[in-house]
């Protein structure tokens, strides 16, 4: 954690511009005597209960008292969640399960604590007009994808399901909003596409889904770094406890969630009622656990064998210590 003396803390809020926003990126005064605590953590528009606890505040105003600040990063995706883990510039990042296991598989030290939703959020795309109808007809094609999120593992499945393998594409790794702009101006011939933007690219652009499968989604999860796990127990149990308080949110307030979502993504409120209410289950167990498990044993041999983790021996015992569920056992929603 950055663990900042009151001295310097007052001395960068003399510098700071007055409309700095404190819980926006900004450090907060400590309590006289103590230190200012900040709590890193990231928001990303596949993961719309992040957008809620931006919005909301609800853990600024919790940890106030304890002089903690919050300060948020937006992910673009699971891969940029995980470097920003990697890097110590993240304290709890929310990924795809299956870009956690490979995070933790090479190397970085983090557990998943939480489980927010169990999304659709990655299918594969062609461009409106497109004559490929099945992933068999991917063969040769040039397909955008972002390497090390759920949507570059959705098509590596997708592909093994229909006897192809990856030498028998071309991927082309451009993070996800840069592979829908492939996509549309038909650079590409097909994108692993992550929600919303695949649903803003279907109904702005009439892009069309080829190949749908929800078992091929490995849940939305929440990581911690270890190190701030050991520091920082409350604090994590604090975000977990906080998301269960945003996803019982959407689930109250669909209206409002639709608004909140539309307008935090910059997408309209059909694409947002879209992810929302079609692609988007929040009817699920936030425990990690069996059901985790349960796909990662799955995709475990075609991330080896696409060489998405350094060693075989690596990829199994990541999946024997990735999922910590004592704080998901004790959440609260108050």
């Amino acid at each position: 954690m950055r663990i900042a003396r009151t001295v310097l803390v007052a001395a960068l809020a003399a510098i700071l511009p007055a409309g700095c926003v404190s819980g926006e990126d900004t450090p907060a005064a400590a309590p006289a005597g103590g230190a200012a605590v900040t709590l890193r953590l990231d928001y990303a528009y596949y993961n719309p209960a992040s957008l809620v606890l931006r919005q909301q505040k609800w853990l600024e105003t919790g940890l106030a008292s304890q002089g903690v600040t919050v300060s948020w990063q937006l992910s673009a995706g699971s891969n940029k969640a995980n470097e920003g883990l990697r890097a110590d510039a993240l304290d709890v990042g929310s990924t795809a399960g299956a870009a956690a296991l490979v995070a933790r598989a090479n190397g970085t030290p983090i557990k998943t604590i939480g489980v927010f939703s169990q999304p659709e959020w990655a299918a594969i795309v062609v461009p409106k007009g497109s004559s490929i109808t099945t992933v068999a007809g991917l063969r040769g094609k040039k397909i955008a994808a972002t390497k090390g999120t759920d949507p570059y593992f959705f098509l590596l499945r997708a592909l093994d399901e229909a006897g192809l393998s990856p030498n028998d594409i071309t991927v082309v790794n451009l993070q996800h909003a840069d592979g829908r702009t492939a996509l549309e101006r038909g650079q590409v011939d097909a994108w692993a596409g992550l929600d919303p933007l695949m649903a803003q690219s279907e109904v702005d652009a009439g892009s069309k889904l080829i190949y749908r499968n929800v078992a091929f989604n490995s849940y939305g999860v929440l990581n911690a770094r270890e190190s701030f796990l050991a520091a920082h127990p409350d604090l994590a149990q604090a975000v977990v406890n906080a998301y269960e308080r945003a996803r019982q949110w959407i689930k109250d307030n669909q209206d409002g969630a639709v608004e909140l979502y539309s307008r935090e993504a910059k997408i309209s409120p059909q694409v947002a009622t879209l992810v929302l209410t079609s692609r988007t289950s929040l009817d699920v167990d936030p425990v990690p656990g069996a059901a985790q498990r349960a796909v990662f044993e799955k995709i475990l041999p075609v991330l080896i064998a696409d060489a998405n983790v350094k060693s075989e021996s690596a990829a199994r015992a990541a999946l024997d210590t990735l999922l910590e569920p004592k704080f998901a056992n004790a959440r609260s929603t108050t």
